[in-house]
């Protein structure tokens, strides 16, 4: 059954009308010439001359992993304090058994 159905989207799919192409390119691009060459010598030393020092690079990522491990353990603790927690509860209770009667 799998296969059928492959086979049916398949034969639809070359039934499917395509854009024109050749309309999204404007006139000016078609003109233009063919871009030049470049050797890849001083994109590669521009690379390899990079001044960013790999320890400075750990330093700062092991200072942000920190802060946002700490972050996250802040927001792992209570939403509601536990005080304010326990007030909620007895004026709830307070509530429900006001309303029991």
């Amino acid at each position: 059954m799998t296969r059928a159905a492959l086979l049916l989207c398949l034969a639809l799919s070359g039934c499917t009308q395509f854009p024109e192409l050749d309309a999204v390119v404007s006139a000016s691009a078609k003109s233009a010439a063919y871009p030049r060459l470049q050797p890849l010598d001083g994109i590669l030393a521009q690379a390899n001359a990079s001044t960013t020092d790999p320890a400075a690079v750990r330093g700062d990522l092991a200072a942000r992993v920190a802060a946002l491990r700490a972050r996250a353990a802040r927001m792992r603790g209570p939403i509601v304090e536990p005080p304010v927690r326990a007030r909620m509860n007895d004026a709830l209770r307070r509530h429900a058994g006001s309303h029991s009667g």
